[in-house]
């Protein structure tokens, strides 16, 4: 995940956000769809957005020039003093270090869950149920001691490891329901990056590959036309531009494969087109 967002990003999300395609923001900006989309191209990271077009887009999202230019993240809160904040020098200073993606802060920090988090914390730290842990256990312990008292013999029944089971240490139990609630949030935030240029990928190149190969194997015709076809796109090679002589090569390659071997292909079944 990115520690700032692009230009690219910002509008792109901006529009989406607004339920809007290239075609409509067009309609409503005056500003040529080719440009919009000129604008939103990851692959043209410092393409320059004329004076013109920043304002208007900016007057129609009613957000400012430096948010378009992701050079702050805030719509709402220009210059709000750091006393209002209520942080201490030494997390202004975390902050302004960039030692840690803030961007990602910010997600943790907005999303439902966090004030959940936040709640169990603070229960954990100022020891709120540290009483009722202690009284609930030392209950159930006495109750346990009293009847292994009169009934020695009953240490592996069932209603006794009951009793042992409802025992619970308070760490025990935040440590679940904090890791439980964090979880959540990581696995949405994930979720909302997972088509990010920078995440990766559910599947590698070589998972496509085997795939591609596993599904020629149960398909008829040439198979080893369509495994140079598959190994072609693999390597991004335009397989319909190959001379002759280099499909021939080719063939000969694969033919002496032990695996082509073994496959029992007949090479001289059809001509190789």
């Amino acid at each position: 995940m990115k520690t700032r967002i692009s230009v690219q990003e910002r509008l792109k999300d901006l529009r989406v956000e607004r339920g809007l395609n290239l075609e409509e923001l067009a309609q409503e900006t005056g500003i040529s769809k080719s440009a919009l989309g000129s604008y939103e191209n990851d692959n043209d990271e410092y393409k320059e957005i004329n004076h013109g077009s920043l304002l208007k887009l900016a007057d129609f999202y009613q957000v400012s020039v430096d948010y378009l230019l992701g050079l702050t993240n805030n719509r709402k809160y220009e210059n709000t003093p750091i006393e209002e904040l209520h942080l201490s020098d030494e997390v202004v200073e975390l902050l302004k270090s960039e030692r840690f993606n803030n961007r990602l802060l910010c997600e943790i920090i907005s999303h439902e869950k966090f004030r959940e988090l936040l709640a169990d914390a603070e229960i954990y730290v100022d020891g709120i149920a540290t009483m009722h842990f202690h009284d609930t256990n030392s209950s159930l312990a006495a109750l346990r001691a009293m009847i292994l008292e009169e009934h020695p013999e009953a240490t592996a029944d069932r209603a006794i490891k009951v009793l042992e089971a409802c025992q619970v240490e308070e760490e025990d139990f935040f440590c679940h329901v904090t890791h439980k609630t964090w979880d959540a949030i990581l696995h949405d935030i994930r979720k909302a990056h997972e088509n990010d240029s920078e995440s990766a990928p559910d599947t590698t190149p070589a998972d496509e590959l085997i795939r591609e190969v596993q599904k020629a194997m149960q398909s008829p015709g040439d198979r080893v036309q369509q495994f140079t076809e598959i190994f072609c796109k693999a390597f991004q090679l335009k397989y319909k531009r190959l001379s002759q002589e280099e499909r021939s090569l080719l063939k000969k390659l694969f033919k002496k494969s032990p695996l082509i071997k073994q496959s029992g292909m007949n090479f001289r079944r059809r001509p190789w087109k």
